[in-house]
């Protein structure tokens, strides 16, 4: 698995056209490095969208939400998992030529959901284990949805997303995507190596919108989240440069 540095936060581009996801990437790539290309933006412009985010020196996390039969999900992932590879492979040809180091991909991270059960999330794995040793990459990192930060927080939400959690993790899955919520026990139970991806993050200052279990940046940090996914917050902010740098601010503050 790859060894993941200090918490970071990746920006949501939950834009309808490739123009408008390539401004955000042009001015926020600066300060953001990795970037969620997610079904709106993907619906819209495909393969494309994840191209123009590798071009500006960004990384992206794909986040389609594969639930399908376990051959069907195997493939997505192989074929997630190759985008932009070519133009990522030329750049290195010498470079592996002569140390035969894998290539880092355009997609780092790519999400399944759990609901698709243990045969499905393993195929998902061992697309990834291909793929990766097929391409020469490093392999991308594959995690599971348990519930949306949308869903209510009821009585049971805890224990569902426990169980969802312990059984990607059984299945051969890097991690998964939780609330912060939930992120401290999963944490606790599935160990420090384990991924968490946490979305919903606000600041007091921010509107919920359609999001109930959410957090701000020190909370999900102190819970135990790796990737800490923004959209709203920055997208719809007056300036979204200085509302990633404050959001950044915290993040640093939080001893990182």
């Amino acid at each position: 698995m790859q060894r993941l540095a200090k918490p970071e936060i990746i920006l949501a581009l939950d834009v309808d056209t490739l123009e408008k996801a390539q401004v955000l990437v042009g001015k926020l790539s600066s300060k953001i490095k990795s970037f969620k290309i997610g079904s709106q933006l993907f619906t819209a412009s495909g393969p494309d969208a994840i191209k123009m985010v590798e071009k500006m020196g960004g990384r992206v996390f794909l986040d389609l939400k594969f639930h399908d039969i376990p051959k069907t999900v195997h493939s997505s992932i192989i074929s997630g998992s190759s985008i932009g590879i070519t133009v990522v492979a030329s750049r290195a040809t010498n470079v592996l030529k002569d140390m035969q180091q894998a290539v880092i991909p355009p997609v780092f991270m790519m999400t399944v959901h759990t609901k698709g059960g243990q045969a499905m999330l393993q195929e998902a794995a061992r697309g990834a284990e291909e793929a990766a040793k097929k391409l020469n990459i490093t392999k991308p990192l594959i995690v599971g949805v348990t519930r949306l930060t949308s869903d209510d927080n009821k009585d049971d939400t805890l224990e569902e997303v426990l169980k969802a959690a312990r059984l990607a993790q059984d299945s051969g899955l890097d991690g998964v995507v939780c609330s912060a919520l939930e992120a401290a026990k999963v944490r606790e139970a599935c160990g420090a190596d384990f991924v968490i991806v946490t979305p919903g993050i606000r600041s007091s200052k921010d509107r919920l919108n359609d999001q109930k279990r959410t957090a701000d940046v020190k909370q999900a940090i102190k819970a135990g989240s790796n990737f800490l996914v923004i959209g709203r917050p920055i997208l719809e902010a007056d300036d979204p440069i200085a509302k990633a740098e404050e959001l950044l601010g915290d993040l640093n503050g939080a001893g990182n």
